[in-house]
């Protein structure tokens, strides 16, 4: 994106989100960060904040429209997500819920929100996960991260096509196996390398590749 776009970002407070926000701002971006509760970092680095925001309410999302009425987004991130573990024989049907509501719903309801804010040319970038792919899955559990990630995917495909005739791209992209908290800082590469890599697959969306979904590395990934 280039200097002075708009980016809007969900889940920015740490992790990979803030390294995006960092990222972006250092492009000279106007970069508003969205979450529950913002981090000094966050508050250091981003043009504008958004906060208390609870995604997966409709009140969450009427406040995130609402407080960005009237601006153009060039670039909307939706980031924030939730994993967590189940095991066949003690399943949590809860748990995959919330899952659904935080990995699924929200980035397909923040979407829907501010679509008419997004110009032709703009664009959407869905951070889903390789484990949303049915065709990648040789090990099994995980039964909500996996199946809210692969229901993102098909919310994402949808979008795409969607929005193809009004000149805005959308993406679902897998940021690698990053070491943050969401995976006790146990991955094999660090936030900053995954932010740099989701940056360059984002710069090669175009309406022509719409849909598509990549591993930050830039292999596309199958269904």
């Amino acid at each position: 994106m280039s200097k002075n776009s708009v980016i809007v970002i969900t889940g920015a407070n740490r992790g990979i989100g803030l390294e995006l926000v960092r990222l972006y701002a250092g492009r000279g971006c106007a970069v508003i960060g969205v979450c529950r509760e913002a981090s000094s970092e966050l508050k250091e680095i981003a043009a504008r904040i958004i906060d208390g925001v609870d995604l997966t309410t409709d009140e969450g999302v009427g406040k995130l429209a609402a407080s960005l009425k009237g601006e153009r987004i060039d670039l909307l991130i939706n980031n924030a997500g939730l994993l967590q573990d189940e095991k066949l024989g003690s399943i949590d049907f809860d748990s995959i819920r919330t899952q659904m509501e935080i990995n699924t719903y929200a980035p397909l309801r923040v979407a829907e929100a501010l679509v008419d804010q997004i110009p032709s040319g703009g664009k959407i970038a869905n951070i889903t996960s390789r484990m949303g792919s049915i065709a990648d899955n040789d090990s099994g559990g995980r039964y909500g991260y996996r199946a809210s990630k692969a229901a993102l995917n098909a919310f994402g495909k949808s979008l795409a096509m969607d929005l193809k005739p009004r000149g805005i791209a959308v993406a679902q992209l897998h940021p690698g196996y990053v070491q943050t908290r969401m995976v006790n800082f146990g991955g094999l590469i660090t936030p900053e390398e995954s932010a740099k890599g989701l940056a360059e697959r984002i710069d090669g969306l175009t309406v022509e590749n719409t849909g598509s979904f990549w591993h930050s590395n830039g292999e596309e990934l199958p269904w």
